[in-house]
């Protein structure tokens, strides 16, 4: 444990318990407004935490790798490597398989399975490049995706267009995978096929992070440079955006570089807080969340499913589990908004309380 860097953790923690947070409210009638997705173009604090997931994979993919880029990809390697993405994309589609197991609908993509894709190319990519060659592949992945999608026409419909149903990753998404798609659309999926590319991106920035931590040795000439490149993806993507905009759906180029420099300046101000003034106290049960973070992602997952398909009572007319707990408990007392954040805040509590204890055991999952 001393060996590991205490504000990865610490921002990984930070990252899952924003998504049981975002993912989870009392009732989706009454939310926050920074606590829902942007409609389509824009960016939310929402729409920050994928994305913070996604240059986290990256960024440990260096500190784990970097012992054995001498070995290359040897056997072992790429065993462990396969052997991690087909755990997380499995656990992705058990998630999206209970309750029912209706294998004829069922949902292929998902956030799970993206972050298992993404791991398996930015794994492979880092032991057969170099810094260099990775910003080449980032670049090329993200300009051929503004090409493929703006300029490309889409069959059926005519121009290329940046619309929900009619821009050519939807179009390919019910090509490949039609009556398996994001059952609120089901004519398109915002974990889509083709933009799984461009968060391919998301995870070579945090890849390039993680070295270009590791390339200083002072403190401050980490910070320094985290916060300068920080500043120059941030405005390369606003300005990018101007023509290819910010989409979290859509995983656009702009919002790549965007999402990226913040991560990377979030990184940079949780180090220098963290890890060289020593201000710990507050992150602690951030460290319980971010050493069990796929293990908390997926409980949270089983136990919402859970709450929802319990009735309280007979009868399809009754309400849920999770309902009646929300009217009776929260939305009883409190007002619309803060009941449903309420009843969010607590399943974070709630799984607070079981990560301590794993932690206390020193019961952490690996996959």
């Amino acid at each position: 444990m001393t060996n590991r860097l205490y504000s990865l953790d610490v921002f990984r923690g930070i990252t899952v318990a924003a998504m049981i947070l975002v993912n989870n409210p009392g009732s989706w009638n009454s939310v926050y407004p920074p606590l829902l997705h942007a409609k389509w173009h824009g960016c939310t604090p929402t729409d920050l935490i994928f994305p913070f997931f996604l240059f986290i994979v990256g960024v440990s993919i260096h500190f784990a790798y970097q012992p054995k880029l001498n070995e290359g990809l040897t056997k072992k390697n790429v065993s462990k490597i396969l052997r991690r993405t087909v755990i997380i994309f499995l656990l992705g589609m058990m998630l999206a398989l209970v309750p029912t197991f209706n294998f004829s609908s069922v949902r292929i993509p998902g956030v799970l399975q993206r972050i298992s894709l993404v791991f398996l190319f930015c794994s492979l990519i880092y032991f057969k490049t170099n810094w260099l060659s990775q910003i080449r592949v980032a670049l090329v992945l993200l300009v051929g995706y503004f090409v493929l999608m703006t300029m490309v026409p889409v069959p059926g419909v005519g121009e290329a267009n940046l619309e929900p149903e009619t821009n050519i990753g939807a179009w390919l998404d019910r090509l490949l995978l039609e009556g398996h798609l994001w059952s609120q659309s089901k004519t398109w999926d915002p974990e889509g096929i083709v933009s799984t590319i461009p968060a391919i991106a998301t995870g070579l920035i945090g890849m390039l992070t993680g070295q270009l931590f590791s390339r200083f040795e002072q403190p401050a000439e980490k910070v320094t440079w985290l916060l300068f490149t920080g500043a120059l993806l941030i405005v390369a993507g606003l300005a990018w955006g101007l023509i290819f905009p910010i989409n979290k759906a859509l995983w656009t180029s702009s919002y790549v570089l965007y999402t990226g420099g913040i991560a990377m300046q979030f990184l940079a101000a949780c180090y220098w807080l963290i890890d060289v003034q020593g201000v710990k106290k507050w992150s602690t049960p951030f460290i319980y969340y971010g050493m069990n973070a796929i293990f908390v992602f997926v409980a949270s997952g089983f136990l919402v499913k859970l709450l929802t398909r319990i009735k309280m009572g007979e009868g399809e007319s009754e309400p849920s589990l999770w309902s009646y707990l929300y009217e009776n408990l929260y939305a009883s007392w409190l007002t619309p908004m803060n009941a449903s954040l309420g009843f969010a805040f607590t399943l974070i509590l709630f799984f607070l309380v079981i990560l301590w204890q794993m932690y206390q055991r020193k019961i952490f999952v690996k996959v």
